[in-house]
């Protein structure tokens, strides 16, 4: 069967086998002795067996039996043989020790042959022992980094710090670093490489038909052929040979050959054991071959798949019970990146190396371009062609694999069975399943970086058959035109496991929107299923613990928008109840033979994906498959095939799954070129200023240099394969795409109205994190600007997150979440905060609406932050990119959305402003909520400030806790940004606050004024808390100074003193005077005037520096300014105590509440009776305030007592 060595080989035109009448006239003489070295030649001897039994008797068809028996026989014995080789004990297959043999987080797999390290330092030993003789053993290394392979004596012991050759009882060698390991480690050996020694060869000679009808060689040769390391050694080199030698064509049609024989002679349990182990087999190759230069290895095993995959009756048997059951048939798809640049050949294929001199990940940087030398204009260009000759190269890789899943996707081999496309959307959703549920093992789920090659190329074939569907159906769309109907979402056809929907949980929204469905979709739902439903709500309250621990790491296989996995604590509590019921609901199916009118409804069931056949999806007659319940606002012609809709589903899917956050991981490599490339500029200019007297200097400089250097060639090199393999063009123009089928999709469900609630979730948070993937992980290389219809897609987009960040109909809190951080980052770029002003009036004016609520009962800090972007650049002292005193330090990551320029929009001001004037509540709940939130967040802020003072100022070692000076951190950023709202209410609007005819104006400008004066009395007195704590410069506290909150500060009053009409400002000016928090130090500490030292105290030092804003431009009240004798101040009146309100302490008496008679300070009781109705002291409901003056009540009590 195989041969060995270089003897002669036989030609078929000299040598054939005869007819019975051919044989009378031609001596047997010749016959028998051709025939001998015929069979000879192909079923050859082993060396070592003896040519004496052979010769004695020629052979021929009728001995050969025997003597394929004294083969297997001879074969058999050597294995015996080598099993009780002397030196040697243990089972003849070596095989990892997983009982005992271990140390450490391993995971090993089911043939215990493979193992996969999760800890720190794993070891783990075979269940072999030598002690004699010379003995090796081979090991397949299948990724990088620190690995010691050696021998150990049995008393040996292993840890978590110590492993083999860490003892003295044991010797390692680890080819990553070259070194050998024997307690101590010297040099040794060579680098570590992956060579393939072939020489196993299997030729057909003759004609095959003839050798298998007379010798019945399979009744012998099946057996073999299910023996994995036979048909690795010979079957698959056999087939790589003719793949390599012929064309395509010819390729296919031995392979094809081979495979009819092996299905017509061999039991089919024979020839399915074969398929597993030629498909496991070739998965293998593929997966650990050496990357070389013209990635030929990996091509040749991918044709020969393809080969294997083109023979249908092979390809629905590996499909149905191989590709997704047994193995990852994922891998195909994935091309690995190189260990190392020079294993690939990198650096003959781009022999030149460049990287940009800055990071922009808004597109391609002009000034670079314009800037750039015309030596690295040359070094560009020359790293440019390098960098496709390799895209070429792998080009040629990724074709042969969209074809692999075109032929998966054959749908019009239904011959004598159902179709490959079919059998591949009942794996691919069993897959899709696995990975999103998190239920299995941690190994079953697919790496990211094998999902991220897998979505590319399935892209690229379902793009292929859609366009083919539409050019035999003119009535069909392109896939440019593509999105899912929103009646897939709900009419239960496609199973969507335990994933969230907009509208919560599914058996929730079946049961509220009954009626929706019913009268839209003319779907009914069946009173027993929804008895089902909610049995099954009962069931899960009684859900056990270790169930409830498993949704985290559901949450985290199915991967968020946030970069952090909710918190336990905010999990609902029935999160995954919904769709469980959907796969026991007993729910008929009715398929109508005619199309249903108006008042016709359909039940319908969700089946599982392996009860699903091809009517289920496509349809048939009136049956509308995956399409039917079609609602009025959909079109009645087919998109395309129902199957490629669901094809697509999955691919939606998929990205949401753990793509995108493999695109934000593979970022990294050009984050390291940017601070290498910064590092080395950084070296370059201190070479420069260096004194060439200082020759140390120099020295350790040069040498950093070309650390630098080296490193840069390294990473330029690798980040061009990165960019080759993951974010070319053209993977930027299927991520595109995908954006935008996920817009129209969710255009088209919000046509709906309530049954926009059916669609999953990750819809829109595909569409949010493919934005952002386009928009920070291509740059600079691609500009997300050169796209077609870049313009279009942008305002789309906005429209979507306007409209949807509030919408009633979304009530997952990650999701909301998701929709209001992504419209945050929207408005802090030009180019996406001018498409949302594109979208229509009516959308701008309702979304600004929704920002305007009241922030109570609602996560409002993202609201204020957009607000915040829309004002900055606008406010006072508010136009830098980054706070003054941080200017000398570098971002830690100069794109974030909080970095960026500032950029207001005038447009949506106006709308505030017009909404602000509309109605009159609107603004005063506003304010309201503005200053309530104003209020806890400096009151918390305070309140921690005192504790980290405390803990600095405490004599023993202590660490403060670096969350509580976040936290402490944020809430100063709070207060900042909400005292930018107030500024910008008042800048817009001032009349809310001024014009006193408005209901609630007054009590609003007074609450403003107390807050005002509260934080100017606590932040700007020498040596207090606040200056102490900013003197520390904790980390975590950077942003915390005087300026950024002086200046708010500053914003409202010189808008409220200054640049209002005289009768508003007079107005203010009183309010602010009448406050009792007001101190004139405070107002004259911010305009830089001197500060009178109090009795006894020394002055202060005069080099001490510190804030004012007398360098400000805008100081035109300072001759204004407020002084002991203004005629307000001299107006205040010292109040006894008896008098004063009993809820401030501030002002006087002067209402009374009805009926309870409790009485207050009318400010006091107007923002009390803002957020609550009932008495402040006895908790009665208040009916009416009355006016309540002292004189009047004391005269009252006098007349009665007399």
């Amino acid at each position: 069967m195989a041969s060995k060595g270089s003897s002669m080989s036989f030609s078929r035109k000299s040598y054939r086998l005869t007819s019975d009448a051919e044989k009378s006239r031609v001596t047997g003489i010749v016959h028998e002795k051709l025939l001998n070295d015929y069979l000879h030649r192909i079923f050859s001897s082993p060396e070592h067996a003896p040519a004496a039994a052979a010769s004695r008797k020629p052979l021929n068809f009728q001995n050969l039996p025997e003597h394929l028996d004294q083969l297997l026989h001879v074969e058999d014995e050597d294995e015996e043989s080598q099993g009780q080789a002397e030196g040697r004990l243990g089972p003849s297959t070596v095989v990892l020790d997983h009982t005992g043999g271990f140390e450490g987080l391993l995971l090993v797999d089911d043939d215990l042959l493979g193992v996969i390290g999760h800890s720190n330092f794993g070891t783990i030993r075979s269940t072999t022992c030598v002690y004699k003789g010379k003995w090796l053993y081979e090991v397949l290394i299948s990724s990088q980094g620190l690995m010691q392979i050696g021998w150990c004596t049995i008393s040996c012991r292993f840890n978590q710090e110590e492993g083999v050759g860490d003892t003295h009882n044991s010797y390692a060698y680890d080819g990553n670093r070259v070194r050998k390991w024997n307690v101590t480690t010297t040099n040794y050996g060579k680098e570590g490489r992956l060579v393939e020694k072939d020489s196993s060869e299997w030729q057909l000679q003759g004609q095959p038909t003839v050798l298998l009808t007379l010798a019945h060689i399979f009744h012998r040769f099946a057996p073999l052929l299910r023996k994995v390391y036979l048909v690795e050694a010979v079957l698959v080199s056999f087939l790589r040979g003719v793949v390599e030698a012929g064309t395509p064509a010819q390729a296919q049609s031995v392979v094809r050959q081979v495979l009819d024989l092996l299905w017509l002679f061999m039991e089919d349990y024979e020839v399915q054991d074969c398929l597993k182990q030629l498909m496991m087999s070739l998965l293998r190759l593929y997966r650990f071959s050496p990357i070389v230069p013209d990635l030929g290895l990996q091509t040749h095993y991918l044709r020969l798949t393809i080969a294997i995959l083109r023979h249908e009756k092979s390809r629905k048997f590996l499909l149905s019970n191989v590709l997704f059951d047994v193995l990852r048939s994922v891998v195909f798809f994935y091309i690995k990146s190189p260990l190392r640049v020079e294993e690939a050949g990198l650096q003959e294929l781009i022999p030149t190396t460049w990287w940009p001199r800055r990071s922009s990940r808004e597109g391609k940087d002009s000034k670079d371009v314009k800037d750039e030398t015309a030596e690295e204009r040359v070094r560009r260009r020359a790293y440019e062609r390098g960098c496709q000759r390799l895209k070429k190269r792998i080009e040629v890789v990724e074709e042969l694999q969209v074809q692999i899943l075109k032929l998966l996707l054959n749908n019009k081999d239904d011959n004598g069975g159902e179709a490959s496309r079919y059998i591949f959307l009942t794996k691919f959703r069993k897959f899709l399943q696995e990975n999103a549920s998190g239920r299995g093992n941690m190994p079953v789920l697919c790496p990211p970086e094998y999902m991220v090659c897998f979505l590319h190329r399935l892209i690229s074939a379902l793009r292929y058959y859609w366009d083919e569907y539409k050019a035999s159906n003119p009535r069909a769309s392109f896939s440019e035109e593509a999105y899912i109907p929103p009646q897939i979402f709900y009419n239960g056809k496609v199973d969507y496991f335990d994933l969230q929907r907009l509208g919560g949980l599914l058996s929730h929204l079946r049961k509220t929107l009954k009626d929706d469905l019913a009268s839209k979709a003319n779907i009914l739902i069946d009173p027993l299923e929804l008895q089902a439903a909610t049995m099954d709500d009962l069931d899960e309250d009684e859900e056990p613990a270790p169930a409830a621990a498993q949704r985290p790491t559901q949450a985290l296989a199915m991967g968020g928008v946030l970069p952090l996995p909710r918190p336990s604590w905010l999990s609902s509590p029935t999160l995954g109840r919904a769709n469980r019921f959907l796969s026991t609901a007993a729910v008929s199916l009715m398929t109508p033979r005619r199309p249903l009118s108006t008042s016709e409804k359909v039940k319908v069931r969700t089946l599982s994906a392996e009860q699903r056949t091809r009517e289920d999806i496509e349809g048939s007659h009136w049956n509308e498959g995956l399409l039917l319940g079609r609602p009025p606002e959909e079109p009645e012609q087919p998109l395309t095939e129902n199957s490629l809709l669901e094809v697509l589903d999955g691919a939606v899917m998929m990205y949401s799954l753990s793509v995108h956050q493999q695109l934000g991981k593979m970022v990294g490599v050009s984050d390291d070129v940017n601070e290498y490339a910064m590092a080395l500029r950084d070296t370059e200019d201190k070479l420069r200023r260096c004194p060439k007297r200082r020759k140390d200097i120099l020295a350790e400089l040069t040498k950093s240099q070309k650390v630098f250097s080296e490193k840069l060639d390294h990473l330029s090199r690798r980040l061009a394969w990165v960019h080759a393999t993951v974010y070319s063009q053209e993977k930027m123009l299927d991520l595109y795409w995908l954006l935008r089928v996920c817009l129209r999709t969710i255009e088209h469900g919000d046509r709906t109205g309530s049954l926009f609630a059916f669609m999953p979730e990750f819809y829109v948070s595909v569409a949010i994190n493919s934005y952002s993937a386009l928009k920070n992980y291509f740059g600079p290389v691609h500009s997300m600007e050169e796209l077609p219809g870049y313009e279009e897609t942008l305002t789309r987009l906005a429209a979507i997150l306007a409209k949807h960040f509030a919408d009633t109909r979304i009530v997952g809190t990650d999701i909301r979440d998701s929709l209001m951080q992504a419209l945050a980052s929207y408005v802090c770029y030009p180019h996406s905060l001018r498409a949302v002003e594109r979208i229509p009036e009516e959308q701008r004016v309702a979304m600004v609406r929704s920002l305007l609520a009241p922030y109570e009962q609602r996560p409002w800090a993202q609201t204020n932050w957009i607000l915040v972007r829309l004002w900055r650049g606008c406010g006072f002292g508010y136009r830098y990119t980054r706070l003054p005193h941080l200017l000398k330090t570098k971002p830690e990551d100069a794109n974030l959305p909080s970095l960026q320029k500032p950029c207001p929009s005038t447009l949506l001001q106006q709308h505030m402003a017009e909404l602000l004037r509309e109605g009159p509540d609107v603004a005063p709940s506003f304010l309201n909520s503005v200053l309530n939130q104003l209020n806890w967040a400096f009151s918390e802020f305070i309140g921690m400030i005192q504790e980290i003072q405390q803990a600095a100022e405490r004599l023993e070692r202590n660490f403060v806790d670096s969350r509580q000076l976040k936290v402490c951190a944020t809430c100063f950023d709070l207060s900042v940004s909400l005292l930018r709202v107030l500024e910008m209410t008042v800048t817009l609007v001032p009349e809310i606050l001024l014009d006193w005819t408005r209901p609630a104006s007054e009590m609003l400008l007074r609450r403003l004024a107390q807050l005002l004066n509260q934080v100017l009395n606590r932040v700007t007195a020498e040596r207090n808390l606040f200056d102490r704590v900013v003197t520390l410069r904790l980390p975590g506290l950077e942003s915390v100074d005087h300026y950024p909150i002086l200046v708010a500060v500053t914003g409202i009053l010189v808008r409220l003193l200054v640049q209002g009409p005289a009768s508003g400002t007079e107005r203010a000016t009183s309010v602010l005077l009448a406050d009792p928090c007001f101190q004139l130090r405070s107002v004259c500490h911010l305009l830089g005037q001197p500060e009178p030292p109090a009795p006894g105290t020394a002055l202060p030092a005069p080099d001490r520096k510190r804030f004012s804003l007398q360098s400000c431009t805008v100081s035109v009240y300072l001759s204004g300014r407020p002084t002991p004798t203004h005629p307000a101040l001299c107006s205040l009146q010292p109040t006894s105590e008896e008098d004063l309100c009993p809820i401030c302490y501030a002002h006087p008496i002067s209402a009374v509440f009805q009926p309870c008679g409790h009485k207050s300070c009318k400010a006091c009781i107007n923002q009390h009776l803002m957020n609550n109705k009932d008495c402040f002291f006895c908790k009665a409901t208040i009916v009416s305030v009355e006016d309540w003056e002292k004189a009047a009540s004391a005269s009252t009590t006098t007349s009665s007592a007399a």
